[in-house]
Order: C-alpha cells, then sequence, then structure tokens
C-alpha cells in the first residue's frame, strides 16, 4: 500500500491501516530505539508511539515521509527517555550529597525509600504544579522564564510553585527537616 493511501486510511480510523503500519514499523523502531536506550524501555517506548498516533490519528500531520516521522519522533521520544532518567539521576545525587552531610553514615537504603518518596510526591502533583515545580526546582528557571515557556502569566507560576509547595509539605511531612534544601 502507497505510503499517502495508508495515512489518509489510518486518519480515517481504518484498523487494518494501522496493523499494516504496526507489523511494518514495530521491529525496526525497537531496534532503532534500542541504540539509545536499553531494549525493554525501546519496546515500551515504541508501543507508547504507535499508540500515540492511533490516538491522535485523526489529527495526524505528516510533512515528510512517513517513515521520516516514525523513525524522528522514536528518536525524541528516546531523547526525553534519556532526559527524564538523567532528571532522576540529579534528583538522587542532589539528596545524597544533602544527606551525607548531616549523617555520619548515611544507610543507603534510607536514601533510596527518600528519593522514591520524593519522586513519588513530585509524581502525584497535578500536572501543571509538577511541570511549573520541576522548571523552578530542577529546571533552575527563573519565575519569568518559567512563564514564558509555559504562555502563563508570573503570578500564575508562582501560585503553582506555592500550590505545589503546600502539597508536598503535606505528602512530606515525615521527611521535612531533611529536605529543607528542596523547600
Amino acid at each position: 500500500m502507497e505510503e499517502n493511501d495508508l495515512i489518509t486510511l489510518l486518519q480515517k480510523g481504518n484498523e487494518d491501516a494501522y496493523k499494516q503500519l504496526f507489523v511494518k514499523y514495530y521491529s525496526p523502531l525497537c531496534e532503532y530505539a534500542s541504540q539509545y536506550i536499553s531494549d525493554d524501555d525501546s519496546e515500551e517506548l515504541v508501543q507508547e508511539l504507535m499508540l500515540f498516533i492511533w490516538e491522535t490519528k485523526e489529527n495526524l500531520v505528516i510533512e515528510t515521509s512517513l517513515k521520516s516521522y516514525l523513525f524522528i519522533s522514536t528518536k525524541h521520544r528516546c531523547l526525553n527517555a534519556i532526559k527524564k532518567n538523567q532528571y532522576h539521576e540529579r534528583i538522587h545525587n542532589q539528596i545524597y550529597e544533602k544527606i551525607k552531610d548531616q549523617f555520619e553514615d548515611p544507610d543507603y537504603y534510607f536514601v533510596n525509600e527518600l528519593t522514591a518518596n520524593i519522586r513519588k510526591a513530585i509524581d502525584d502533583l497535578p500536572e501543571t504544579y509538577r511541570d511549573t515545580f520541576i522548571l523552578s526546582r530542577f529546571g533552575e528557571k527563573t519565575n519569568a522564564q518559567i512563564a514564558d515557556r509555559l504562555g502563563i502569566s508570573i503570578k500564575t507560576v508562582e501560585y503553582r510553585i506555592s500550590q505545589a509547595l503546600k502539597i508536598l509539605r503535606h505528602s512530606l511531612k515525615d521527611y521535612l527537616p531533611l529536605l529543607a534544601f528542596i523547600f
């Protein structure tokens, strides 16, 4: 089937076109993604891409070839996954550095538990609060930069950060003495 026909049928919700797309590109995309991330992660990432294509099929706009679109999308998703992993490592390292100075012999498992609880608390924030908080605290952006990036006012940025901190203080109340550097 021609690529343009496949895209047109896919946009109309044709399941056979989607199956053909999946069968043709799933394995090559997984192999390509595995050059950047682990095999398991690459399979999950490609599955998420394929699901995204199906869920947004009506609005699918492809200005290049379908093959180029899929491989470029896979590469960008891989780079985002790497960036997210680096972000999590950075948080872990910051927490570890702060705690090791406070205690003579920090408990490795305690640091991992604390890191997991912080990640969960941040992940549980409402999306708008979470995005704003992460840009502020870990992205090292000013409120003006965040407002510009998110297309919101500086007052909205300040409100979201204050609400995120309020929620995090409540969620992490047992760890507050150790988390003074975040709050």
